[in-house]
C-alpha cells in the first residue's frame, strides 16, 4: 500500500462454531479495501485462497445488511448485487457505531469469522502493518469438511490407534498442532 494513512484499524477475528475459540487480532490501515482485508484474513488463518468468499455488514448509511466480494461469473444469479469489495474502503463500514462484520469463507465448509472492530488507533512510526499482534489456536485446515470435518480430524488426532491416523498426520504435516499460535510466525 503505497498511499499514506495516519490510522490503524485492530480487528478481531474470531471463529463461528469452534470452542475453545480460534481467533486472531490484526491492525490494518484505514485505506484497506475489503479485498486487502480479505487476504490479510487468508494470511492469519493460513488458508490458500482457493474458495469464494463474501463480507456480510450493515451499511452505516442505511442500516441495511450488505453483501461485499468480488463480482465475476460465480456469482451470477445468487441473488442481491455485492458491493464491489476491490473499490470499497473498509472504514466506509467500520465505525465505533457499527462495529461487527461477517466474514464466510469456502461456501461448502462454510467458515464464518466474525470481525469485530475493538479501537482505531494512531499509525505507530516504523511499524508495518498489516500485523498480527494475538491469537489462539491453529486454525482450521482447508478442505477439512466444515466444523464437523474439523471435530473428526482432532479426535483422530487424539486416537494413534485410530485407522485414519496415519493418513490425517501425512495430510496435515508431522508438526501440526491444533492448539499452537504464534503471531510473530505470521506472514502477509
Amino acid at each position: 500500500m503505497k498511499k499514506t494513512f495516519e490510522k490503524v484499524y485492530q480487528l478481531k477475528l474470531s471463529m463461528k462454531g469452534i470452542t475453545p475459540q480460534i481467533w486472531r487480532r490484526i491492525q490494518v490501515p484505514e485505506n484497506y479495501t475489503f479485498l486487502n482485508l480479505h487476504n490479510a484474513i487468508q494470511a492469519v488463518m493460513e488458508w490458500e485462497d482457493y474458495h469464494l468468499h463474501e463480507f456480510e455488514m450493515p451499511n452505516p448509511k442505511t442500516g441495511m445488511l450488505d453483501k461485499i466480494g468480488t463480482e465475476g461469473e460465480d456469482f451470477e444469479g445468487l441473488g442481491e448485487p455485492l458491493v464491489p469489495e476491490n473499490k470499497t474502503k473498509i472504514s466506509k463500514y467500520f465505525t465505533p457505531e457499527n462495529k461487527i462484520a461477517l466474514y464466510t469463507y469456502d461456501f461448502g465448509d462454510n467458515w464464518q469469522i466474525k470481525i469485530r472492530l475493538e479501537k482505531i488507533l494512531s499509525r505507530e512510526e516504523g511499524e508495518e502493518y498489516p500485523v498480527c499482534t494475538a491469537g489462539k489456536r491453529a486454525a482450521v485446515p482447508e478442505d477439512i469438511g466444515g466444523i464437523w470435518g474439523y471435530e473428526d480430524m482432532l479426535e483422530i488426532l487424539k486416537n494413534p490407534e485410530h485407522e485414519e491416523y496415519e493418513d490425517t498426520v501425512t495430510w496435515l504435516g508431522e508438526d501440526f498442532d491444533p492448539e499452537y499460535f504464534d503471531p510473530k510466525e505470521v506472514s502477509f
